[in-house]
């Protein structure tokens, strides 16, 4: 076969990539800790399979509008404007099947060959993946780790041009953890409005919030005409599987981002969309459940990778993963990731996988059990100690 010379511009998440190698040292009879993968280890609330259970009892299993269903828009439109303080029409939102599709669907409708768009490096590397796929230039904006992983207004400022088309943020973020505070919230909208440049705000771990309270640069002056929310049910509702994801944007964006599922997807599947409808609406005590346990297992792991000689580790604001620096063990993230793997048994991904600002690091995600995650802390420590004799 002869294959689009785009083909070649598409990235990957290195964390199926990491999850595959684990599984076949598992099978090999080594027991390994998966700390690698993005998702929480809680089940779906029950509520949520009885109403999807309910629904294809009831015929939702036909096709449904590509923007999704009238009552799901309406009720994300009114869950958004509620958590967000903002005013939210049902026509803004469209459903998409995960969430990654609203994040390829704004970048395809907003940024072509010539074109610039800035995101957060490191971060999601999906976002430099689908820059680079629809020919535009990706421009890195560093976290640094001394900024508490917020970027630097003054250095985005400096980075956009007359060619930037996009500002892709995320908060609380992957794969740190950081949250963006309010006041550069505020700066990068003054920005933003300055150049008319629209801005892609990820808040997929929106309702995971430690430390204060979620921002959106969508409720800030200006940004109701140029702010787009990605978000999704994915993280919050414990439903990676049920690929349920949904964009809240200007209505002249949604027209384009609907005619782009329809050409894709056709529409979300309907009994899910039921589900979807359900978790916003029904009880959210698993929600709140879920995160204090999460808040729980932050405090285990990051204190005790902070007791590890030559592990520093800040205090993630949100998301579950912890993003330690351990530059002082290792020059190379992805070499300690593999021997923390490969001897350790201990699945974790390399910071350089989300962007060049990302080497030094490391990845953990702590959607693991407490038991688990002092284990994995005692191997980590044991690999350390090894490496340090050698």
């Amino acid at each position: 076969m002869r294959f689009a010379d785009r083909m070649s511009l598409l990235g990957t998440e290195t964390a199926f990539e990491v999850l595959v190698k684990a599984r076949a040292l598992e099978a090999t009879g080594k027991d390994v800790v998966h700390l690698e993968i993005g998702e929480p280890d809680f089940d779906t609330p029950r509520h949520v399979i009885e109403a999807a259970k309910e629904a294809l009892d009831q015929g939702y299993t036909h096709y449904g509008p590509s923007a999704g269903l009238p009552e799901l828009r309406e009720a994300i439109a009114q869950d958004v404007a509620r958590q967000r303080g903002t005013t939210v029409q049902a026509s803004q939102v469209v459903v998409t099947p995960g969430g990654k599709p609203i994040m390829f669907f704004v970048i395809m409708a907003l940024a072509q060959p010539g074109d610039e768009v800035i995101y957060p490096n490191p971060g999601f590397p999906i976002y430099e993946s689908v820059i680079r796929f629809v020919g535009a230039t990706p421009v890195p904006m560093p976290l640094r780790e001394e900024k508490h992983f917020s970027l630097d207004v003054n250095e985005l400022r400096d980075l956009v041009t007359e060619r930037t088309r996009l500002i892709i943020l995320n908060s609380p973020q992957n794969p740190t953890g950081g949250i963006l505070p309010q006041a550069d919230l505020q700066a990068i909208a003054e920005i933003a409005v300055q150049h008319g440049i629209p801005v892609l705000s990820d808040e997929i771990y929106s309702r995971m919030v430690y430390d204060g309270e979620f921002h959106s640069i969508t409720t800030c002056d200006g940004m109701q005409e140029l702010g787009i929310i990605l978000d999704g049910f994915s993280k919050t509702y414990a439903m990676t599987g049920w690929r349920l994801g949904y964009g809240v944007m200007p209505e002249e964006l949604a027209v384009h981002v609907t005619r782009l599922m329809t050409n894709s997807n056709s529409c979300t599947s309907t009994f899910s969309q039921r589900a979807a409808l359900a978790a916003l609406t029904g009880p959210q005590e698993p929600v709140e459940a879920m995160m204090a346990e999460f808040r729980r297992r932050r405090d285990i792991f990051v204190e005790g990778l902070n007791t590890i000689p030559g592990v520093r580790c800040a205090m993630p604001g949100g998301a579950f993963y912890a993003f330690p620096n351990v530059s002082q063990i290792s020059q190379s993230s992805k070499e300690l990731a593999d021997y923390l793997l490969q001897t350790g048994g201990v699945a974790s991904l390399a910071g350089v996988d989300f962007g060049v600002y990302g080497e030094g690091y490391l990845r953990f995600s702590y959607a693991n059990s407490q038991a688990n995650l002092r284990k994995a802390l005692e191997r980590i420590a044991d690999c350390v100690d090894q490496l340090g004799h050698r």
